[in-house]
């Protein structure tokens, strides 16, 4: 199988790192040149990795061809591409619904949309995809494990959970902060608080069937102090300004 990326940003790097990393997902992986310096990193990692002399090649040469280029630029890259019929595509462009992408394609094609996140680089990522697709299912699938949604709302709501990673990487700076200014060495705090938030993710995958309020309130005991933070927390207006942050987030993607 050969896979092709345009666009060599971020994510088609770690998506790259994880198809070719320990037993490879593809035969061979074509990136566009766009990104000289992410293509020449990747080509040197890798020898399965070839730099197309420019987008239109990287599209010639895959059965699997990802999208991922930036909103910005989207509309004149892919209408600038002739598309193989019964081709499969998975864009990761974000915030661009899926009856846009298919006029800027102009042709039938077997088009997935999805939003991998960055930890697929070391097949540790969940990815939404939509629609189902078995093949693209199963390409993610290597790379961590895959929710195929069965509607675009379901689809755009999870694009709208994957906006809390700086939120929740933010929590852990900010509280590392505070504990550094208050004389904990900060090579102590970090790998403290990075441990007991793992812990709690653990918790919450083990736990599935129960509720996650029920879990809270098995960390909160009455009277304690992690009843008091989630308390103050609640009571500073925390809850309504995350619930007014996730609200802006699915109205943008909505357009």
């Amino acid at each position: 199988m050969r896979i092709g990326f345009i666009g060599t940003g971020a994510i088609a790097e770690a998506m790259v790192t994880g198809i070719l990393s320990d037993t490879p997902l593809a035969s061979e992986v074509v990136v566009s040149p766009r990104n000289a310096e992410v293509a020449g990193r990747l080509a040197s990692m890798f020898p399965a990795v070839r730099i197309a002399a420019d987008n239109q090649e990287v599209a010639d040469a895959s059965d699997i061809l990802v999208l991922a280029i930036r909103p910005q630029v989207a509309d004149g890259v892919v209408r600038g591409l002739r598309f193989t019929p019964g081709q499969t595509v998975i864009s990761l462009i974000a915030a661009t619904d899926r009856d846009r992408l298919k006029e800027w394609i102009g042709q039938e094609v077997r088009l997935t949309q999805a939003i991998p996140l960055p930890f697929v680089a070391s097949r540790e990522g969940v990815t939404a995809i939509y629609p189902p697709d078995p093949e693209v299912a199963s390409l993610f699938s290597g790379l961590g494990t895959t929710v195929q949604c069965t509607t675009r709302d379901e689809y755009d709501l999870l694009a709208v959970a994957s906006a809390m990673m700086a939120t929740y990487l933010g929590i852990l700076d900010r509280t590392t902060g505070w504990l550094a200014a208050k004389g904990l060495p900060e090579n102590s705090a970090r790998p403290y608080l990075a441990a007991l938030f793992a812990s709690l993710s653990q918790t919450a995958l083990r736990s599935s069937d129960t509720p996650l309020t029920e879990l809270s309130s098995e960390f909160a005991t009455k009277g304690g102090l992690n009843e008091q933070v989630l308390t103050d927390f609640e009571r500073n207006g925390g809850i309504a300004a995350l619930t007014e942050a996730l609200d802006g987030v699915l109205r943008r993607i909505k357009g």
